[in-house]
């Protein structure tokens, strides 16, 4: 057992070239995510609240703790041999918020609360999730652990919108939409809030969660050009669109896998 988890260390510590979209690491990644895809599309029937309670718990808790080894990665600096938080990496940007709603829908009794998680898992989380692992951007490092991290995260964010998408936990109607977005609502109000608190810190650190700080450039592809060239009030409007078009777009492509498997 010992020796089990000393090479798991190992690994998690190491490093290796920053892998590249669409290079070995990244297409290795995708291929699997795609195979379990296509095994829930195939496999998954309807099982009970508890069998999907107890995979957003899991996932929840997987997620959790490679979130906490991403932190104290990003916070020890092992050239001077000291501590510093990084508070770029504050673990509540868009796709860090499924790991807190999966654990707290799974602890929750169903309900309207848990409906609207649910449907933010299948919606945003799901979007979020895929966009990610279609094209990865700068998320890569040269810390084979964090590069871990980053695709089984974005990974399971994709696992559980179709899972429960696949078993009719949430339905890909007009209504799911509305539910999804009562939480996106919140989850970006908080981000602005945390953006806001920062600065009166007088902290000098980028810390910009969602990317939607009016005190830092956004750094998202495209979204960093609207960024550049319009009124912020302008740029946060476009943001909540496309995201939202992006969610229902999650619902859409539901309502076609449904008609090919003809299952509803």
């Amino acid at each position: 057992m010992l020796g089990d988890i000393q090479s798991i260390s190992s690994i998690l510590e190491g490093t290796m070239a920053t892998p590249t979209s669409y290079g070995w690491y990244h297409l290795m990644w995708l291929g699997i995510w795609m195979v379990v895809i296509v095994l829930i599309l195939v496999f998954v029937k309807k099982p009970c609240a508890k069998t999907t309670n107890r995979v957003l718990l899991i996932c929840s808790v997987i997620m959790l703790l490679f979130e906490l080894y991403k932190q104290l990665n990003y916070s020890y600096d092992s050239v001077s041999n000291s501590w510093g938080y990084q508070w770029y990496a504050f673990p509540f940007q868009f796709c860090s918020t499924p790991m807190y709603i999966m654990l707290l829908a799974a602890i929750l009794r169903r309900g309207r609360v848990y409906d609207c998680l649910i449907a933010y898992l299948a919606t945003f989380s799901l979007l979020g999730g895929l966009a990610v692992l279609c094209y990865p951007g700068d998320v890569f490092t040269p810390n084979t652990g964090i590069n871990i991290q980053t695709m089984l995260h974005h990974g399971l964010q994709v696992f559980v919108g179709v899972f429960l998408l696949a078993r009719g936990s949430v339905s890909n109607k007009r209504k799911t939409l509305f539910k999804a977005l009562k939480v996106f609502f919140i989850l970006l109000a908080i981000a602005l809030l945390l953006n806001w608190l920062f600065t009166l810190t007088g902290i000098e650190e980028t810390f910009n969660m969602f990317f939607i700080s009016p005190f830092f450039p956004c750094t998202l592809p495209v979204f960093c050009d609207i960024y550049q060239k319009v009124p912020y009030i302008i740029f946060l409007l476009l943001y909540i669109i496309v995201f939202t078009l992006g969610a229902w777009l999650m619902l859409l492509c539901d309502k076609v896998a449904c008609k090919i498997r003809k299952i509803r």
